[in-house]
């Protein structure tokens, strides 16, 4: 395990033990960003913890919740990490458990290293390029980093369930991703489709839940760079609907095109 993938499975779960605190007392602070999308405390307590972290690395951090930073600055940059600090802010809202803490490390627009926690359900996510992707269970009364990758099982885990199964936004779904779930539908005997929020979506199909991740509406660079990761480190895809080829992070657009899990 790299200092770079320590350094941020550290910034992961040390966040999420912020978020939990605040998740459990119930006083989200609520507000609302320009583009009407919520903000909780929780993000921005995890933005700082996050940042207190990845800082020491003296990579540049672009995080949904810090300060914006023009393409003219960032466009020379190999590496940077890109964070999302909740994502499912309105999962969080809603208290169902399915938000995470995104965190990346890009180089040359590729992520090579991936880590989500979904603080509520205890799991962890991790990845690195030539390494591999793995899932484990985190004891924050007992957390040991050292003793995580003995523990993690590698992904994807095999499932004895032969359902052709598509994970989908449980808060975003759209009439394109209806249509996907018809074709799909037309040409397996047997689909299941799954509502889920967050990025365990893409940390479905990278664990073998899920067959594929049709998303045909907006996502932005830190919702999908983490997932994006652990599924290429998966042995998957993430491909641009547009591209037609593997999506590329620190765009001077952060807002994704649509793309396909497979």
């Amino acid at each position: 395990m790299s200092t770079h993938l320590k350094l941020a499975i550290q910034a992961a779960v040390e966040a999420g033990r912020e978020i939990l605190k605040i998740y459990h007392s119930g006083d989200f602070d609520i507000s609302h960003k320009k583009d009407d999308s919520p903000l909780t405390k929780a993000d921005v307590a995890s933005h700082h913890v996050i940042k207190s972290f990845l800082e020491q690395s003296d990579i540049p951090i672009l995080s949904e919740e810090g300060k914006s930073i023009a393409y003219a600055d960032r466009k020379n940059w190999k590496q940077l990490w890109i964070v999302d600090p909740i994502d499912g802010t309105k999962e969080f809202i809603k208290r169902n458990g399915e938000f995470t803490v995104n965190i990346a490390l890009v180089q040359n627009q590729v992520p090579v290293i991936g880590v989500i926690y979904a603080p509520v359900l205890g799991a962890l996510y991790f990845s690195e390029q030539n390494a591999g992707a793995f899932k484990v269970k985190v004891n924050l009364d007992n957390f040991d980093i050292d003793s995580l990758f003995e523990r993690a099982k590698k992904l994807p885990i095999e499932r004895s369930d032969k359902t052709f199964t598509i994970v989908a936004s449980r808060s975003h779904m759209s009439l394109e991703t209806e249509e996907y779930v018809d074709q799909m539908r037309a040409k397996y005997s047997d689909v299941c489709l799954i509502s889920k929020g967050s990025s365990l979506k893409l940390c479905m199909v990278a664990e073998g839940q899920a067959d594929c991740y049709p998303r045909f509406a907006p996502t932005m660079e830190w919702d999908t760079a983490a997932g994006q990761a652990i599924c290429m480190h998966a042995g998957l895809e993430v491909i641009d609907y547009k591209t037609k080829q593997s999506m590329l992070y620190n765009r001077e657009n952060l807002l994704n095109n649509w793309f396909l899990v497979k």
